[in-house]
């Protein structure tokens, strides 16, 4: 019979609904949304018995997006959860329903189109919708049209306003790789946990799938006075049990055994391991430690396994009053936020008994309005250690340092006991931000106080907010069309903010100050970015402001001019000041701002940057591919050179623009400099705003990068840091041995200056001039080699010049 090959697309939608009643108990969106999203409230509706007036689309034409049915193959309409069980199994057919993706769904019409033995007889569809079944491209496109459908009908003014937006993904960290008979190593993701799979530990031509995953709470069986947990629960799964060699797991720890001959003896570091994940429990005796870092030799293999490392003592011997007293033990703790920050929002201050700190974390206990708020997944924004040599109560207070946002006196300090920190467990505390008045929204800065309330220890760091919610005018401002569905033709181009970017002009600079030399200044060593010139030369000052850097040998204040086509500094005491009218020849101090634009950028030739970093922050903040692949020299690129991936966003679609350059670039070195030619596109496109920010990451990266083990030299001089607080910026970065690697100093000292700078706020300009001085004034200055940081200077001195001679003000 024929109708035993083709494909059952009937759905039971009431079915359906009455499966999907629960989902409205999770769904963080579902009250606010039900009213808008039309599938969402048919099923908001018939769980509450109420007539439906917003008849969906479903019901109107129950088979215009299809649902296989039957058994093992039956889909789910959601395909967005990963289930990591499923990335164990062999097949997708073996997969559950919820983790299956689009490219799933076409195996299952292919297997049973090509296996019609394995179908059980199914009844058919109306005959115009047989071109479902015989074309994988269109089930594709409407299944995908459903979906873009479904997600285009959100209110997202609603959503907007919600503390988790957007952030509905799942949060556990794990990692699956799979080995073959030449082993190797799989690590968790940002940790230093690791697993090493030796050569022959399968059989040739076999497979061995590792899985790795963090759980963050590790078992309190394992926390009382003689144990205490210092890694997270560990959870590792094989796939193939068929073994002839151990696997080694490597963990670094945050705790290291007291060099005294008491807690040596008394206590050592242990690893736990279990079958269960409740437990019990026991303890491996194949381990070797080395300072912080343990390694375990696994040799009864299971499926399934859970391992915690642990300090354990053997007893407690006055005046030690628990394990603690015989380790040094470092504290780690994270601040989460939302993915954007919001008129009203929650900061979440969380402890962690391990030096594992997520980057992401599902926070179920927030309440709005006095009324809990479903489960959302927070943001990392900032992260600390501290040295706490025993368990203490602690006082946290987290203060504003922008006007425009505070925490309210109640809630601006709060405790934790010292029995909480012993069960080793996470120990939240969340403080409410709320914005004062009705200005703007914008990021901002908020100091982290820890203090220990026996004691006159206090640790502090600084963290800076991310962006406010992209301001979506396009849909925010008209709500009742998306409530219309009949209007939505293709709701994710109503997404892309619709902003124009100015036309550059490449014309001579309008100056309206000069100077004239009172001596000749020419150097045997040029210097970089320092002016040479004659007495008498008439040179073009572009603004008044100086610029405070060392010279041949002292620190001097210097205009910044142009003379003879070159952008340089000036000695304000070489100089007289006078008019534009009362400059008598300019000829020699004229340039033009194309000229302008490429000088001022030299400096990105040779700064350090992180590529990823580069691309997320510029795919972010350009909102027009177009303009930026103008200026890039793309001007021929249109929507046909784009896959289907980067089709649907504007910010895919820049990113892949600035792709297609770095690829140009790399192919060819030696002309092209990727950095420095996207620098001069951003300002060519009048993108001010990014490229200070650019300009400040690229310079304190670069900088830490040079300083080296001299940042403690310029963070006594900063921040005025004692010695502690140092160690505990190296803390996280120290290697087997208990000392930084000279390669590695740069990350103590990045993040010491990333703090430093977050206190700043929007003073971009503050941050370079006092970074420059206070590098002018160590004993061994690096700038007096490394003058990129007076290059930066120049080019954020001559931003207001560039804008007001390379872009008219009427297209502004």
């Amino acid at each position: 019979d024929v109708n035993e090959s083709k494909l059952d697309l009937d759905i039971d939608w009431p079915g359906v609904f009455k499966h999907a009643q629960a989902v409205s108990k999770t769904n963080p969106f579902w009250n606010e949304l039900s009213g808008s999203n039309p599938f969402v409230h048919d099923i908001a509706a018939s769980s509450r018995n109420e007539n439906n007036k917003h008849l969906s689309v479903l019901k109107e034409k129950p088979y215009l997006f299809s649902k296989l049915s039957g058994n093992r193959d039956s889909l789910d309409s959601s395909g967005d959860e990963l289930d990591i069980d499923c990335l164990l199994r062999k097949t997708s057919a073996r997969r559950s329903g919820r983790s299956k993706s689009i490219s799933d769904f076409l195996d299952i019409i292919d297997n049973r189109r090509f296996n019609p033995n394995k179908t059980a007889p199914q009844k058919t569809t109306a005959s115009d919708m047989t071109w479902l079944q015989n074309d994988r491209e269109a089930y594709k496109m409407a299944w995908l049209s459903h979906r873009q459908l479904t997600r285009s009908c959100l209110d997202l003014e609603a959503m907007s306003h919600s503390p988790g937006w957007a952030q509905t993904q799942a949060t556990d960290i794990h990692v699956v790789c799979k080995l073959n008979h030449e082993g190797g190593s799989v690590q968790l993701p940002d940790s230093d946990i690791n697993i090493h799979v030796p050569v022959g530990h399968v059989l040739p031509g076999e497979f061995q799938e590792v899985g790795l995953k963090a759980i963050l709470n590790p078992p309190l069986s394992c926390n009382n006075d003689l144990s205490s947990t210092v890694s997270p629960l560990i959870e590792l799964t094989l796939s193939n049990l068929n073994t002839s060699e151990a696997i080694f797991l490597e963990v670094k720890v945050a705790a290291k055994v007291k060099n005294d001959p008491l807690s040596q003896v008394m206590s050592d570091i242990v690893c736990f391991f279990s079958l269960n994940k409740e437990g019990p429990f026991k303890k491996l005796e194949n381990c070797y430690i080395y300072q912080d870092t343990i390694q375990v030799k696994l040799t009864d293999l299971s499926h399934v396994m859970y391992a915690v490392i642990a300090v354990q003592a053997s007893k407690i011997q006055p005046p030690a009053t628990n394990v603690w007293d015989y380790v040094h033990r470092t504290v780690s703790v994270g601040i989460y936020g939302p993915k954007h920050i919001h008129p009203s929002f929650t900061a979440v201050f969380t402890v962690f008994g391990h030096n594992y700190i997520p980057t992401k974390l599902t926070i179920c206990d927030i309440k709005k309005g006095g009324k809990s708020m479903p489960p959302v997944v927070f943001q990392l924004w900032g992260k600390h250690t501290f040295l706490l040599e025993k368990p203490q109560d602690l006082n946290i207070s987290l203060t504003s340092c922008d006007p425009d946002f505070e925490v309210k006196m109640e809630d601006q300090s709060k405790n934790i006991k010292k029995e909480e920190l012993k069960t080793g467990e996470m120990v939240r505390q969340q403080f409410p931000f709320s914005m004062l008045g009705c200005r703007e929204m914008h990021f901002f800065v908020f100091l982290v106080q820890i203090k220990i309330l026996k004691s006159s220890q206090v640790t502090q760091f600084h963290v800076t907010t991310p962006d406010p919610a992209p301001k979506l005018s396009g849909i925010i401002n008209r709500p009742k069309r998306l409530q219309n569905r009949k209007e939505i033709k293709s709701a994710p181009w109503l997404l892309i903010p619709t902003i124009k970017y100015p036309k550059f002009q490449d014309k001579t600079l309008s100056v309206n100050t000069y100077g004239v030399a009172l001596k000749t200044v020419l150097r045997q060593n040029k210097i970089d970015y320092l002016l040479e010139y004659f007495k008498g030369d008439t040179i073009a000052l572009l603004g008044e402001d100086k610029v405070k850097a060392i010279g041949q040998t002292k620190m001097k204040e210097w205009y910044v001019g142009v003379l003879r086509r070159k952008i340089g500094l000036v000695h304000c005491k070489n100089v007289k000041v006078i008019s534009k009218e009362q400059a008598m020849d300019t000829a020699d101090s004229e340039l033009t701002t194309r000229n302008l634009v490429e000088q001022i950028a030299l400096p990105f030739k040779k700064l350090t940057y992180i590529y990823s970093v580069v691309l997320s922050t510029v795919s972010e903040s350009v909102y027009d591919w177009r303009a930026l692949a103008e200026v890039l020299g793309y001007s021929h690129m249109s929507l046909d050179d784009f896959n289907e991936a980067h089709a649907d966003k504007e910010s895919e679609r820049v990113a892949h623009v600035v792709k297609k350059m770095k690829q140009d670039c790399h192919a060819n070195k030696k002309k092209r400099l990727f950095l420095y030619e996207l620098i001069v596109a951003l300002l060519k496109i009048d993108c001010q705003g990014l490229v200070t920010r650019l300009t400040q990451d690229t310079i304190i990266l670069t900088s830490a990068v040079k300083l080296g083990k001299s940042w403690r030299e310029l963070a006594e001089k900063l921040a005025r840091l004692t010695k502690q607080q140092i160690e505990a910026y190296e803390v996280p970065h120290q290697g087997k041995n208990g000392a930084v690697a000279l390669e590695m100093m740069w990350k103590p000292a990045y993040d010491f200056l990333y703090t430093w700078a977050a206190h700043y706020g929007d003073g971009y300009r503050d941050v370079l001039q006092d970074l420059q001085s206070a590098l002018d004034k160590m004993k061994n200055p690096v700038t007096k080699q490394w003058r990129e940081l007076t290059g930066a200077l120049i080019l954020v001195n001559c931003m207001e010049v560039l804008r007001a001679s390379a872009f008219s003000k009427m297209e502004e």
